[in-house]
């Protein structure tokens, strides 16, 4: 390849901060070019995007704070500038020792088609070429990892356990909820769709399902569907759903606390109501943050791909097709028009 071979590059940027929901018009698509050659003096990798992650949490990094961020590890996106999220390329050229051209990969890049990384830490070799690629961005990827790492290190399951997931039928709680299914737990979730609740039925192998914006008493709905209350609550919504159970909770019982996408886009966040549960049921409420357990994850893709092979867990994606179709997949994560793992195809293996 020439050293100053270049390649138009399609990028999604943060046009202006958001406050409440998210629209189309805070983003979009600009057209520059790239160079196909890694700067010289740098140890850097260039990635061509093959799949995007399209995730939640992005929204947190969309809004300006006050203290520069919504979390240490996630500093606000800056207007004009790439927005960035977990995605799958083939390295390009690479200045690194443990990195070629050809290579397959997944990390963190930019909501475009080509990224230089240029902290390598954040990529990971593609180990089982043999599956899809496009399911390192969700099953074999961030979420999968999240919903492993969260349910079986801070959920710490155990064979008869009741577990109830919210928000079931995305990229974590699908994942979450077949995890306890494999350890031998009584499973329940929640979805907001009819649609949504008969796939976790049918294709996850919930044992019982209800949708959430049809229940007029959260917490009646979990009482009804765990009687006996609950050991492990992989919690994905927050809000009145949490509040809901953590009043259904067992002695013991674990809270595990992956995401709250009821309240990314509420300017007035909802206070929590039943947090006194927690003293008398002697609970344990515990944020997950993926970021500490990164050292687990060569053990999680060996296991989660012999779990796939198996059939033992079975993957459900919504594919958009290009960039140009991000932003609009980004917005209906928050209204719920996506069915399973939400992803963008840049170019199809």
């Amino acid at each position: 390849m020439a050293g100053n071979a270049v390649a138009t590059n399609k990028r999604v940027v943060l046009k202006r901060h958001v406050t409440g929901f998210p629209m189309e018009e805070d983003m979009e698509v600009v057209v520059d070019t790239v160079r196909l050659r890694v700067p010289a003096g740098s140890p850097a990798v260039l990635v061509q995007n093959l799949y995007l992650s399209c995730d939640p949490w992005m929204r947190g990094r969309m809004s300006k704070h006050d203290d520069g961020g919504a979390a240490e590890t996630a500093p606000d996106f800056v207007v004009g500038e790439t927005l960035v999220n977990f995605g799958v390329g083939i390295v390009i050229d690479s200045t690194h020792p443990e990195f070629k051209a050809g290579d397959l990969v997944w990390g963190m890049s930019g909501w475009e088609e080509y990224t230089l990384v240029s902290k390598s830490e954040s990529l990971f070799k593609i180990n089982h070429t043999e599956l899809p690629l496009s399911y390192y961005t969700g099953v074999l990827g961030l979420t999968g990892f999240t919903a492993y790492a969260s349910f079986m290190e801070v959920g710490r399951p155990k064979k008869g356990d009741f577990v109830f997931v919210s928000s079931a039928s995305g990229a974590v709680g699908q994942v979450a909820g077949q995890l306890a299914k494999i350890a031998g737990c009584y499973v329940v979730g929640s979805a907001g769709s009819d649609e949504k609740v008969d796939l976790l039925k049918t294709k996850f192998g919930f044992d019982d399902t209800f949708n959430y914006k049809s229940e007029t008493d959260l917490a009646a709905a979990l009482k009804r569907c765990l009687p006996d209350g609950i050991d492990i609550y992989v919690d994905n919504m927050g809000g009145a759903t949490l509040d809901a159970g953590l009043l259904n909770m067992r002695w013991g019982g674990r809270v595990v606390v992956c995401g709250m996408i009821s309240q990314y886009n509420l300017e007035e966040q909802y206070g929590l109501r039943n947090m006194y549960r927690i003293i008398p049921k002697a609970l344990r409420v515990e944020g997950f943050n993926v970021t500490g357990y990164f050292h687990m994850y060569s053990r999680f893709e060996e296991e989660m791909a012999g779990y796939i092979k198996e059939g033992k867990v079975v993957v459900v994606q919504d594919v958009v097709e290009g960039i140009e179709s991000a932003p609009t997949a980004l917005i209906g994560l928050f209204s719920g028009k996506n069915v399973g793992k939400q992803l963008v195809a840049l170019i199809r293996e």
